[in-house]
């Protein structure tokens, strides 16, 4: 990933779409700080929530635990 500064970033905007769309990443830099990134849009997205369910073995006890939570909410919105 390629630090940009945020001066630069907007500068070469088009450039640096046409570099994403090949791949590339960027990270925007403002006052020496971090604080945006520029990626493909397919990075990042629904292929790194799959892997993440992959690594992770499902917990039986989630619908439950979910249900439990929704009640607790119900009870309390309640006047």
């Amino acid at each position: 990933m390629t630090d940009v500064t945020a001066t630069d970033a907007a500068r070469n905007f088009a450039d640096m779409l046409d570099a994403v769309e090949r791949g590339e990443q960027f990270t925007i830099i403002r006052r020496g700080r971090a604080v945006a990134q520029l990626e493909p849009i397919a990075q990042g997205r629904g292929a790194a929530v799959k892997a993440a369910l992959r690594r992770h073995p499902v917990d039986p006890d989630w619908s439950r635990d979910v249900e439990r939570i929704r009640r607790l909410v119900s009870l309390q919105e309640r006047p």
